[in-house]
């Protein structure tokens, strides 16, 4: 017999659930990113300017297109991959990919966030409660949607850089990833003073349910298959949300002065 179809329901109930429930700081509000928070993955916004400004070879291409085949077939650790993408950015200024971040994030990237997570993200920040983005993606990628959203706190991964602020083509350890966004959280929480227990998630992948079973409000979204398998197992309800809305980019420059 074919294993049942996790619960489903729409943002509105969730919105009226935290409007009813307690306010305050003490109340963690933590959001993945790609493919949460935002349609598809930011990281193709950069690779795409790589390409059409010719700054990527033939190689690069290949290679990272190989390594993330390699990934998603479960044949490569996501530390491997996101090391190796670095190592093409080797010599970069950090300062210059984070201005090109924010400029890719205002003509393409802004396009893509969800609304409904939108109105979810401003729902927890209506009720006081610490909203955080915590994500597997790179600074340059979820700093410009953090500020875009208002969010204070961001837990990513970030570049490796020498006393010039080039970076050396590694990642600062230890890699955000899974189980270790989970700890990531976890340390954020005991400094903070917020519980899990009273806390919300709201990711998508499979590698998010370590973090889904320590919080008291655990939502998948759009939740990949073995995220959605584990939402069946411990009864999570899984919100469903669609049609990211296309922003406009005159109103986003004047927003952001680029």
């Amino acid at each position: 017999m074919a294993n049942p179809l996790p619960t489903s329901e729409p943002v509105a109930p969730v919105i009226a659930q935290i409007a009813a429930g307690p306010a305050g700081a003490a109340v963690g509000a933590f959001f993945d990113l790609d493919g949460t928070l935002v349609d598809g993955f930011t990281a193709t916004a950069h690779a795409g300017h790589r390409i059409r400004s010719r700054q990527s070879s033939i190689g690069e291409v290949f290679g990272v297109i190989e390594a993330a085949l390699r990934y998603r077939m479960g044949r490569m650790q996501f530390e491997r991959l996101v090391v190796r993408a670095a190592g093409y950015l080797r010599g970069e200024s950090l300062a210059a990919l984070d201005e090109l971040g924010q400029q890719l994030f205002t003509d393409r990237v802004a396009s893509w966030i969800y609304p409904q997570m939108r109105e979810l993200v401003h729902a927890h920040q209506e009720r006081g409660h610490t909203v955080a983005l915590c994500s597997s993606a790179l600074t340059i990628h979820a700093e410009p949607v953090a500020r875009f959203l208002g969010v204070d706190h961001v837990l990513c991964n970030h570049f490796a850089v020498d006393e010039h602020g080039r970076l050396t083509g590694d990642i600062v350890r230890p890699v955000i990833w899974g189980p270790q966004k989970a700890a990531a959280v976890q340390r954020f929480s005991a400094h903070a003073g917020i519980p899990l227990d009273r806390s919300y998630f709201y990711a998508d992948g499979d590698e998010d349910t370590a973090l889904m079973e320590l919080v008291g409000h655990p939502h998948p979204v759009n939740p990949r298959p073995r995220l959605a398998a584990a939402a069946v197992r411990h009864g999570w309800p899984v919100l469903r949300v669609a049609g990211a809305g296309r922003s406009r980019p005159r109103l986003l420059r004047r927003r952001f002065r680029v």
